[in-house]
């Protein structure tokens, strides 16, 4: 894996961990003597991207972090694929800008970062927010994907599921978590996700920074966390459904509360119908499916990519 820092605006730097046999060599790639720049590397991946399998670009959800792909860019790599994933601006190890955080800011930054990178057209897989994130991506800039992965997200609406911002932010404002001691966060993420792999748990953990006192606190600030709240609260996927010209695929997890999931069902009916090249595969388990399931879902995505049936 190499990670690199990718500036997409004025101020703002992504972190990309890439992974698989794509990946450029350090050591040879930053070689002087060898003659060879990082812009000539990233079009040699460019064009081993056209006959290669399909990369991926993964993106997290809000208040999240790259690492809890970690699980599915293994499994994409087993399959052949290349997989980059990302931490947005906000989060993780990227910048912190004060603004703006809407849905097409975001979603240009990843068609700014494909494009920097050199990557030919990858699958783009957004969870949550980031589902959000790669509908609009695709919407925007088609010519930047050649498919996306909306997972437990994508059609995210909550203008729809609220009677005004007000009632949103006391539903969906996050708990204040700073000060918070790591052994404490930690035993209640294991406690909380028993049947998680431990990529999703470290990747759980990885969003939060751990202060040397041993207190942690969210990458993703609060006041951050409302701005991005906000910008979700302004965004309305259903009015992008027929401006997505790539295809879709619809991954939702039927969590167990019925209630719930039927009104689930009925937006991911809602965006099969009006997106022209749908396709949906439901999973039992949390929001975070792929943090609890990475092989089920990467399996599912390579499906995807390579023209099968996504199970």
């Amino acid at each position: 894996m190499r990670t690199e820092r990718i500036q997409v605006a004025d101020g703002v730097e992504l972190v990309v961990d890439a992974w698989g046999d794509g990946v450029r060599d350090e050591d040879a790639g930053r070689d002087e003597d060898a003659g060879r720049d990082e812009d000539a590397e990233r079009d040699e991946d460019a064009e081993r991207d056209e006959d290669a399998a399909a990369p991926f670009l993964l993106v997290h959800g809000l208040a999240s972090n790259a690492r809890t792909w970690d699980g599915v860019a293994a499994g994409l790599v087993a399959n052949g694929h290349r997989a980059f994933t990302v931490d947005l601006r906000g989060h993780g190890r990227a910048s912190k800008p004060d603004g703006p955080y809407d849905v097409p800011t975001v979603a240009h930054d990843l068609a700014t970062l494909i494009e920097r990178l050199g990557l030919e057209r990858p699958i783009a897989a957004g969870q949550s927010w980031g589902g959000n994130v790669v509908l609009e991506l695709a919407a925007r800039h088609p010519d930047s994907v050649r498919g996306i992965v909306c997972v437990d997200g994508g059609w995210l609406e909550p203008s729809r599921e609220f009677a005004d911002w007000d009632a949103c932010l006391a539903a969906l404002a996050p708990p204040r978590l700073a000060g918070r001691r790591l052994e404490e966060i930690e035993g209640y993420i294991r406690s909380a996700h028993r049947d998680w792999p431990e990529s999703g748990i470290r990747g759980t953990l990885a969003n939060f920074e751990v202060r040397p006192d041993g207190t942690v606190a969210p990458w993703l600030t609060f006041e951050h966390h409302l701005t991005v709240l906000r910008g979700l609260w302004e965004h309305h996927p259903s009015r992008r459904y027929p401006e997505v010209a790539v295809p879709v695929l619809l991954a939702p997890a039927d969590g167990g509360d019925p209630d719930r999931t039927g009104r689930k069902r009925r937006a991911v009916e809602a965006a099969t119908q009006a997106i022209p090249d749908a396709r949906v595969r439901w999973f039992v388990g949390e929001h975070d499916i792929h943090a609890q399931h990475p092989d089920e879902l990467s399996g599912a995505m390579h499906d995807f990519a390579t023209g099968g049936s996504p199970g």
